[in-house]
């Protein structure tokens, strides 16, 4: 395991200095899964949520995420992203909506924590737009994909 990049020697927390590295393209895709009752499902599909255009309503919510990352997470910088897709594959039969967040941009540290921050925020909201009709909704599976760029290279889940 490499060394862990965010203290410094004497152990306090620091925010990595990344003015030395080269800039290049940084891809970063994470998933995060919501499990929902069938009923709450067909109501998401059809339109029949009270609040609106749910799937739409969280897709923004996590790109809004993505692009304030770094006011969440203490040791982020912030950078501009240059894109945030979010993307959605419904499985009917398990009754989950798995959520796919892709981040790009050129720049020196890479976009792992936006696209997590991305996908957790989207099913999040999910839950906030649903959760009059199903408090049994179980957000699960968050996780990093795939990642390019950078030292550390190409990352496959």
């Amino acid at each position: 395991m490499d060394k862990l990049t965010h203290f410094d020697k004497n152990g306090n927390a620091v925010m990595v200095d990344v003015s030395e590295k080269k800039e290049n393209e940084r891809i970063a895709t994470a998933c995060s899964t919501i499990s929902l009752s069938k009923e709450t499902l067909d109501c998401i599909k059809n339109g029949e949520v009270g609040k609106g255009d749910v799937l739409g309503v969280a897709r923004v919510a996590g790109i809004m995420a993505a692009k304030k990352t770094s006011d969440l997470i203490p040791m982020c910088h912030p950078l501009m992203i240059t894109k945030c897709n979010i993307d959605y594959e419904i499985d009917e039969v398990e009754s989950k909506i798995k959520i796919l967040a892709t981040v790009k941009l050129v720049g020196k540290t890479g976009v792992e924590m936006e696209a997590l921050t991305a996908a957790t925020i989207t099913a999040l909201t999910i839950y906030d737009m649903c959760k009059a009709m199903d408090k049994r909704m179980v957000i699960e599976n968050t996780f990093l994909l795939k990642k390019t760029g950078g030292k550390s290279g190409e990352f496959n889940f």
